[in-house]
């Protein structure tokens, strides 16, 4: 307890806490954008209780992984080395999920340009629903692996503090939990949203896989990047909705 008041009383503890917890939020988009395409494909009535279980699990499995930092930071180091090029666990993790992630946007990519109208009329659609929101759950459970690794030695690098880094997570996490809804509903709501969202997986998987690799990607870049397209994206909404509204006599 006495630890704890000592660093409350520090103001570098908490310039630390506003910067981990501003990454992890950040951080937490990708895996946010994920779970948000992926729910929004289950019957309506599973939507929330599937986004709810999936940012749950980030949560549950972020707080373990902080229980076992001095193992986590032992993720960093080289296991095997390939044309001279070394591996370590994150590494194998990181293009693991970057290479499903890349998989699984294409093949969304692929069914929102090429859909099978056919799908619907199969029998047992009730039970083909039930096993896609177990389905579901898996790939998230998967995707909040390669995200909570990620995140988690982040936070290390960041401060050594495991009470800072607790409160960062879970801070994080609760705000992945309020914006779920929404942004799920807005994703649904506008279908070229969706295609962005799918690219934007894309973008992210081969940022994994070159990370992955030892080619490190500057963050910033990336959500530069996302946010000037979803910038242009806002605009081409607000011209379309103009340009279908009624004219003003």
């Amino acid at each position: 307890m006495d630890a704890l008041l000592t660093l409350a009383a520090d103001p570098a503890v908490w310039a630390a806490l506003g910067a981990l917890t501003a990454m992890e939020v950040v951080l937490g988009i990708d895996n946010l954008i994920f779970i948000s395409i992926l729910t929004n494909k289950l019957p309506e009535h599973q939507r929330s209780k599937g986004r709810r279980i999936g940012i749950g699990l980030a949560l549950i499995m972020r707080l373990f992984l902080l229980g076992t930092v001095a193992f986590i930071v032992k993720l960093t180091q080289p296991i095997i080395s390939i044309f001279g090029q070394g591996f370590s666990w994150r590494d194998l993790i990181l293009i693991a999920g970057g290479l499903f992630l890349v998989w699984k946007a294409t093949k969304e990519i692929h069914h929102k340009v090429d859909p099978d109208p056919e799908s619907a009329l199969v029998p047992g659609a009730t039970q083909a629903a039930a096993l896609g929101f177990g389905a579901a759950i898996f790939q998230i459970l998967l995707l909040d692996l390669v995200f909570s690794v990620d995140s988690i030695i982040t936070a290390v690098g960041m401060t050594e503090h495991v009470p800072v880094m607790v409160v960062a997570v879970i801070v994080a996490v609760l705000t992945m939990l309020l914006a779920a809804d929404p942004l799920a509903r807005f994703i649904d709501r506008n279908p070229t949203i969706v295609m962005l969202a799918l690219g934007f997986l894309l973008m992210i998987g081969a940022t994994l896989i070159a990370e992955g690799f030892g080619v490190h990607v500057p963050k910033g870049y990336i959500y530069a990047a996302m946010a000037f397209s979803a910038l242009i994206e806002a605009l081409n909404m607000l011209s379309r909705r103009k340009a279908t509204a009624p004219p003003r006599r």
